[in-house]
């Protein structure tokens, strides 16, 4: 295994730097929040409903009783699935809006989609699939057929219901079963109910004054239009060769997709308000040699590894097996603390994070001077800079992105003075005043993550027992035993971030979680009840347990420039991970595995009792 080196890191004015990222901070605050976004419904409804990619055959609504309903076919829906299949359930259908399964990666089929994190740690399942990622970072194809790979292993195409919506879900209590209303007439009766929509599950628009006036063309990243623009996911859109084109948005998505824009139209406007952190890439194929030498348990070993470089410290001498942009602070740590002598700072948390705060603030000054290394124009560099923390935003890891800027038919239109677009028209959108005359805009404006639970879900009536909404339930922040159930919502279980563990491999969290969700399905059942859900008492000791063992994580986001990490800077943080478990992922497993070790269901009400 080839040595993985710290980066050189600049010296920094931490004081200044802290100054600066407030300041770029408050020029974004917004008063109305995550209300600036659009919803996608009425007018913009297709932007959500439509697909693309496959048409919706007509059938007869399904009347039918079923053990249970997961809802959502991507990969938490995929691994919950095969775990309930796994423990005797075969009764369980995937109900998916999609006409396939992948969720995130059957959507979003944008030129230069990959993934951002490490394959081999991110694609779940991998040894029980048999399957390696053909190279570090794999394609938004790979994803897309790896979830394919899933479904067709554990044989759950055979009862899945796609290009299905669901609409509506009500606790029924003379049958004992959750109705499920979709979009088709289906009127589904499940025993238990599985939540597994994952995180970008709704696209979200900005409110722009004049959305509703442009006379070009218009589509959201994550339902690209093909016959518009011609090409595929490797690029070669040629019919935008003589077309004009804005892209609103500069996270994750438009990181990916500007710099294959940027070759295939005749003018490309690029309308930021907050530039990302852009990382080298440096994807490499995967050596045959070294999957020669992988022996069982390796993904794990390696997520876990992912796992402390995101979330803790390496310890003396650990490796860093993912050596890439997500674990650079972690690695310029430790390299600090070999050289100090200084690993006794791991026993004192308060000096660890200002230690890891320097590291943090040099990571991005170096990642700030590779810009001015990159960009010709001094004006655009400057406008291209990220003056924030690490993870304040959704890092970005690109080798094309920043070129992208020196070419002539790329302009960057800085919207953080005006905190986003002023208004679009029929011709195009206007900012600083001035109207740039498009063809065609593009919504890369993220999805619906940290947003009112109503919003993110779009379910209604979503109602447990006494017609009580989930949504009321929730109003004032999570009530649940370990993130999974929920009283007065008996059989609903819960996957994503909640009030559970948190890890960098998102996956992995899918993974725990569907074994809890599939272990208390299967124990249910074979007791002979029909309904689990917590006592009163168990719910509130598992979230005082939370609140007392909280991430102090609301300062940090607070200080950070507005986006769905930090639900747009509103007075009321709500993180993207939810209510996580301060301990951390793996204490959180111990929990888990401990309670089910017992075989008591402590603080599980069955029937009631």
């Amino acid at each position: 295994m080839r040595k993985c080196a710290p980066t050189d890191t600049a010296d920094i004015d931490h004081a200044a730097l802290k100054a600066t990222y407030l300041a770029e901070r408050d020029k974004r605050l917004r008063p109305e929040g995550q209300k600036q976004y659009l919803e996608a419904e009425g007018e913009f409804e297709r932007y959500y409903d439509a697909d693309p990619y496959t048409p919706v055959t007509p059938r007869a609504p399904i009347s039918e009783d079923i053990e249970v309903a997961v809802l959502g076919g991507g990969f938490a829906g995929l691994i919950a699935a095969a775990r309930i299949k796994q423990a005797g359930v075969d009764d369980c259908r995937i109900i998916e809006l999609g006409g396939d399964f992948g969720g995130v990666w059957y959507w979003n089929r944008y030129p230069g989609i990959q993934v951002d994190t490490d394959s081999y740690c991110y694609l779940p399942l991998l040894e029980e699939v048999g399957y390696v990622p053909t190279e570090k970072y794999a394609s938004g194809q790979e994803c897309y057929e790896h979830a394919q790979r899933i479904g067709k292993h554990f044989g759950l195409y055979e009862n899945a219901i796609l290009s299905t919506k669901v609409e509506s879900a009500e606790w029924d209590e003379e049958i004992g079963r959750w109705r499920i209303g979709t979009n088709r007439g289906d009127d589904l009766r499940a025993r238990f109910v599985v939540m597994c929509q994952g995180p970008f599950n709704r696209p979200k628009l900005p409110g722009i004054p004049g959305i509703s006036e442009f006379a070009g063309h218009m589509f959201h990243s994550a339902r690209w239009d093909y016959d518009y623009t011609g090409g595929d996911m490797s690029g070669g859109m040629d019919r935008l060769a003589d077309k004009r084109v804005a892209i609103i948005g500069t996270g994750a998505s438009g990181v990916g997709v500007i710099p294959h824009l940027a070759r295939s139209a005749r003018h490309l406007y690029v309308f930021q308000r907050t530039p990302s952190y852009v990382h080298e890439r440096g994807d490499s194929l995967t050596d045959p040699e070294w999957v020669k030498t992988l022996k069982p348990g390796w993904q794990k070993e390696r997520q876990r590894n992912f796992h402390t470089a995101a979330f803790e410290a390496f310890a003396p001498g650990q490796p860093d097996l993912v050596c890439d942009g997500w674990t650079e602070v972690s690695r310029n740590l430790a390299a600090h603390l070999d050289a100090t002598d200084g690993w006794a700072a791991l026993t004192d948390p308060q000096k660890f994070m200002e230690l890891r705060e320097i590291q943090d603030y040099r990571t991005m000054q170096r990642q700030r001077d590779r810009i001015d290394a990159i960009v010709e124009d001094p004006a655009t560099a400057e406008a291209l800079k990220p003056y924030y923390r690490f993870l304040c935003k959704r890092p970005g890891f690109s080798d094309q992105y920043l070129p992208t800027f020196n070419r002539p038919n790329v302009t960057l239109v800085d919207v953080s003075a005006t905190k986003g677009v002023e208004r679009i028209t029929a011709k195009g959108l206007v900012a600083h005043g001035v109207e740039h005359e498009v063809d065609c805009v593009i919504f890369a404006s993220g999805f619906e993550i940290t947003t009112d639970l109503d919003r993110r879900l779009a379910i209604q009536p979503f109602a447990g027992r006494g017609g009580v909404s989930l949504y009321d339930h929730w109003a004032d922040g999570y009530r649940t035993l370990h993130g999974i159930t929920t009283r007065g919502f008996p059989n609903l279980l819960f996957t994503g971030f909640i009030q559970g563990g948190v890890t960098a491999s998102t996956t992995a969290m899918f993974e725990q979680q569907s074994a809890h969700i599939a272990y208390i399905i299967a124990e249910t059942l074979a007791r002979g009840a029909s309904t689990a859900e917590p006592t009163a008492q168990a719910q509130e000791a598992w979230c005082a347990t939370i609140r007392e063992n909280a991430l102090d994580m609301v300062e940090f986001n607070r200080e950070c420039t507005p986006g769905y990490y930090n639900n747009e800077g509103e007075q009321k943080i709500r993180s993207h991970l939810g209510e996580p478990y301060g301990p951390g992922f793996y204490a959180f497993e111990d929990i888990l595995r401990a309670w089910r070790d017992t075989g008591e269901l402590e603080g599980l009400a069955l029937d009631g009792r």
